[in-house]
């Protein structure tokens, strides 16, 4: 919070807080003062008094109980002080009890204020000065509850905005690393914890510290022995504290973790709801969600237990220091302490023992929210080591960059992560621009890392990428990748327009997004729409097929009209028609540009300008297909060979289920 509002912001809530409680103060003591100095209504007076300390604080769920102390209690409490018993148990406690520093500071406080008695103020005086005394407090007390939310919406802002970038930032290692349902837990929980609890806690402990240093300033002028009991009681209250939050923290960490596999599965579950129903798995993974849920019910209910422990401790403790104090008021001779000041005495007796139950409460639960903060800043930087700067003003490129699209990889070697195997091991490739190069190789041999190793999803462990002339890794990320364009295997849109996610950064006019519609064959489709361009389109785009999402990153990469065009097996997951739509449009739109293919099936590849193939992170063989077909010991020429196998047994079986269809259609008309 210190963070977020900075300079002056705190001394201001900090002034707030002191001026509110010396107002609290001053209609107490102006209260018990007035109903002391009228003798007709001592008892009445002192009524007044306890119902006077019976504030409520702003932000902490409690009032004092010393309002429900009843004006019978306190005129018993009054005649005791009169009594023959307390004048001779108050006469042998005298010289320990009021000695003359103890009576002079309580005399002296009182006539340094004698100007202010029922002699010189009449009734109606009395009432406005009250009156103005309890309506300054609860202007301040308004305040700072405006102050508090006003900063509370500032420091969750601002952690909020700092996980978000840093998320965002964050290279792919951390996504692959990190369960969604570990980041969602943070986005969710933790931080509607930052939002709801954390502020109004800050501002109840604010507000409870400032009360208890008042009530401790009233004591020690009114019933200063009481010290004697608050000096052992508060050590052990904060030793109960320690000892409390000792487990408590672990048991909120532990709460917030076993509360994030929940989210990723139910995550999960959502996503693959069709998969689980056509494999009746229901049971299943609701007997997994259910163990998930106990467990964290488990953490829960000891949380809960350690927090009833706490509270009888407390409670016991209060008991035994609101005893103490009415005690140390029978006592105490008359002439030391007024029935007024005595009624006022033991109310803030009762609130001491509130207070300092307060604080210890509220303090632990600030300190097991601040786990919440904890786990947050888990993900915010520095902990989470963004990727590089988007844009690097010393080393722009030109505008026309790059211009002929000729790409060399020399001796690049690439690890997803320190603590792993080299993925790309010493890869050195030469690519013309506009030159149509198919790479192929068997699953983990490293194709698709050329493709991370060009776009600098990862950072290269040695070597370096170079295109037109200029290294990568010297400029900035947005520069580099908004130069190439993909079309990826798994097709992404995004909640929003048509229009929005065929231009995402809106660099383009109407015109020009219809030309590159009708060229990826989506034109008629998005016209036929009631909204056109405005047409929605929900999350994950499920409102459209996947061979039109192909498309539409087909759109994409027609719009950017750039140099260099990488397909990551785009033609993996869509039928034989996208498929033939994809493969003419991209002859006919980027004929002299150069193209990456990421081929699954090798006929995509063969009327490429050049075949690379990979082999456990090394290029095993480079060269044109024709050539790698006449080797028939070639790596390529195996590859074909196996998909050539593989394609003619599925056409076996294809036409043995057809005949069998047929078979039995037959058997059934002929028994018909």
């Amino acid at each position: 919070m210190t963070k977020a509002l900075g300079g002056w912001h705190v001394p201001l809530l900090l002034l707030v807080q002191l001026a509110w409680q010396a107002l609290q103060i001053g209609s107490d003591w102006w209260l018990a003062t007035y109903s002391s100095a009228d003798s007709g209504n001592s008892s009445a007076g002192a009524g007044y008094t306890s119902a006077g300390t019976g504030y409520t604080s702003a932000g902490a769920e409690y009032s004092s109980a010393a309002a429900g102390l009843s004006s019978s209690v306190l005129s018993n409490l009054t005649s005791a002080l009169s009594s023959p018993f307390a004048s001779n148990l108050s006469s042998s406690l005298t010289p320990s009890l009021s000695s003359p520093s103890s009576s002079s500071l309580s005399s002296s406080f009182s006539s340094s204020l004698s100007f202010l008695t029922p002699s010189t103020i009449t009734p109606s005086a009395f009432m406005r000065l009250y009156s103005l005394l309890a309506l300054g407090s609860g202007v301040f007390v308004l305040l700072r509850t405006a102050v508090i939310s006003w900063a509370g919406v500032l420091t969750t802002q601002a952690f909020f905005r700092g996980m978000l970038q840093s998320v965002f930032r964050a290279p792919m290692a951390f996504f692959d690393s990190t369960p969604i349902g570990r980041i969602l837990s943070r986005a969710s929980t933790d931080q509607s914890a930052l939002d709801l609890d954390l502020p109004f806690e800050f501002g109840s402990l604010l507000a409870m510290l400032f009360q208890l240093l008042g009530i401790l300033f009233v004591t020690s002028i009114i019933t200063w022995p009481v010290f004697y009991a608050i000096i052992p009681l508060a050590y052990l209250y904060f030793s109960f504290q320690e000892y409390y939050l000792t487990t408590s923290r672990e048991l909120s960490r532990l709460n917030g973790v076993t509360k994030a596999p929940i989210i990723e599965h139910f995550s999960e579950s959502l996503s693959g709801a069709a998969v689980i129903r056509a494999f009746a798995q229901q049971p299943r993974f609701a007997h997994k969600n259910a163990e998930r849920v106990d467990t964290n019910n488990r953490v829960a209910f000891h949380y809960g237990a350690c927090t009833v422990w706490l509270g009888v401790h407390l409670e016991l403790l209060g008991a035994l220091l609101l005893c103490f104090s009415a005690l140390m008021l029978v006592w105490l001779p008359p002439s030391v302490i007024s029935p007024g000041l005595a009624g006022m005495s033991l109310s803030y007796g009762l609130a001491l023992s509130q207070g300092l139950f307060y604080v210890v409460w509220i303090w632990c639960a600030l300190e097991n929210q601040m786990v919440s903060v904890e786990r947050i800043l888990q993900f915010s930087h520095p902990n989470v080591p963004p990727e590089a700067p988007l844009t690097i003003p010393a080393h722009r490129p030109p505008s026309s960059w790059p211009s002929l699209g000729a790409i060399t990889f020399e001796n690049l070697q690439i690890r997803y992560r320190p603590d792993l195997p080299l993925v790309l091991k010493g890869v050195s490739l030469q690519i013309d621009g506009g030159e149509k190069v198919g790479v192929v190789g068997r699953t983990g041999s490293g194709k698709s890392t050329l493709v991370v190793a060009l776009f600098r999803l990862v950072e290269p462990t040695a070597g370096r990428v170079v295109i037109d002339g200029v290294d990568t890794s010297r400029i900035g990320l947005t520069d580099l990748r908004s130069r190439l364009a993909i079309i990826p295997q798994d097709p992404t849109l995004f909640q929003g327009s048509v229009r929005m996610n065929v231009d995402p950064a809106g660099e383009y006019s109407d015109g020009e997004i219809w030309e590159a519609l009708d060229r990826c064959q989506l034109g008629e489709v998005v016209r036929g729409m009631e909204e056109k361009l405005e047409a929605q389109v929900v999350e994950g785009g499920e409102n459209w097929s996947v061979g039109q999402r192909q498309l539409f990153c087909l759109g994409r990469a027609l719009l950017k009209r750039t140099r260099i065009l990488v397909l990551d097996e785009a033609t993996a997951s869509v039928d034989s028609a996208t498929d033939a739509v994809i493969q003419r449009t991209i002859k006919e739109s980027f004929g002299d540009a150069t193209i990456i293919s990421i081929a699954h099936r090798i006929a995509t590849v063969i009327d490429s300008s050049k075949v690379v193939v990979m082999e456990q992170g090394t290029v095993a063989e480079c060269d044109k297909p024709a050539r790698l077909l006449e080797d028939k010991a070639s790596m390529f020429s195996r590859l074909v060979a196996e998909y050539s196998a593989r394609s003619t047994d599925m056409a076996d079986v294809a036409r043995s289920m057809s005949i069998d269809n047929l078979e039995a259609v037959g058997r059934e008309s002929s028994t018909s």
